[in-house]
């Protein structure tokens, strides 16, 4: 059932003591020390609160000790800074609970982004040191803005969507690291036809049904693992249909034999042999490959070998 929306709220400010408000049981919203630190320091420097919590009461909580929905950071802050009376915004309309962790949450998540170039012009004009300290800006925000170009990167200026991406905690520094790499390789540029795109949806949502998954992550898996099964079909990228290579680049190993893994006793063997040719002088030391490739080559010229077919196991 939606929310009704035919009645609007009438929030009144009010002044409260924010060491007996309730907190939060649980808050999504966090701060590093650094931030907190700043924070109560800001407080202490200005003697009060200079933006108010939105607390919740309507007769559920005690008049004084309301629900803090946002702002618990503050009202901690704020003890902490001996500031004992502050301002807050007071819902008394009746709430369910959904209504009340929605109002929480888009108070933590409908906040804006700062332009940057906006926000380092902004910055600069700020002379005394004290008061760059209390705009908040960490080491990481100055070394970003430190890069920004003068060029100004407003919305109007942009035409984007907001795309996210979420890692599992083993792909988290790996994402990290690609991030990197495309912020050192920002000048480069990829270009993929409309088409492929439309493929990809389409290739999605039949996997989708197929499988009868909701989740995109999932579905890319099932798709991974199809592309496991026929790993072999990349010959085709490289191999034209007269068995002649299309290009003289590097292949995984992978697409040659069916497999990315061997028994444990077929790898000793293969490595005592490539060890013994590359003791010999037979094969460059490192290039293992090139002693497959001759022992190919000698089967393929064999009195025993029949183009065209391959041998099964005896």
């Amino acid at each position: 059932m939606s929310r009704n929306t035919s009645t609007s709220l009438k929030p009144r400010l009010v002044r409260r003591d924010p060491r007996l408000l309730t907190r939060l049981s649980v808050n999504a919203r966090y701060m590093t020390k650094e931030e907190y630190d700043r924070l109560v320091a800001n407080v202490k420097e200005d003697g009060c609160l200079t933006s108010v919590p939105l607390v919740y009461g309507a007769g559920e909580y005690d008049e004084g000790r309301e629900l803090v929905l946002s702002g618990n950071h503050r009202c901690d802050a704020a003890v902490e800074a001996e500031v004992f009376e502050i301002d807050v915004m007071l819902i008394d309309d009746p709430q369910e609970k959904d209504q009340l962790i929605a109002r929480q949450i888009s108070h933590n998540s409908i906040s804006g982004r700062d332009d940057p170039a906006t926000l380092k012009q902004l910055y600069d004009e700020i002379e005394d040191v004290d008061w760059r300290a209390y705009s908040g800006l960490d080491d990481e925000q100055l070394q970003l803005l430190a890069e920004v170009s003068p060029e100004g990167l407003s919305e109007a200026n942009l035409d984007f969507a907001t795309v996210s991406l979420v890692f599992l905690p083993p792909e988290l520094e790996a994402a990290r690291e690609a991030f990197e790499q495309a912020r050192l390789g920002q000048n480069a540029s990829w270009l993929a036809a409309r088409a492929d795109y439309e493929q990809t949806l389409d290739t999605l949502a039949s996997t989708h049904a197929a499988h009868k998954v909701g989740n995109v992550a999932t579905a890319l898996h099932a798709i991974l693992a199809i592309v496991e099964n026929h790993i072999t079909d990349l010959q085709q990228g490289y191999t034209s249909p007269d068995g002649e290579p299309l290009h003289s680049g590097t292949v995984g190993l992978e697409t040659v034999l069916g497999a990315r893994h061997l028994p444990a006793p077929a790898a000793v063997t293969i490595n005592k042999a490539i060890a013994a040719a590359e003791g010999r002088g037979e094969i460059t030391q490192g290039q293992g490959w090139r002693l497959l490739e001759r022992l190919a080559g000698k089967y393929l010229s064999g009195a025993n070998h029949v183009p065209g077919t391959t041998g099964g196991e005896s």
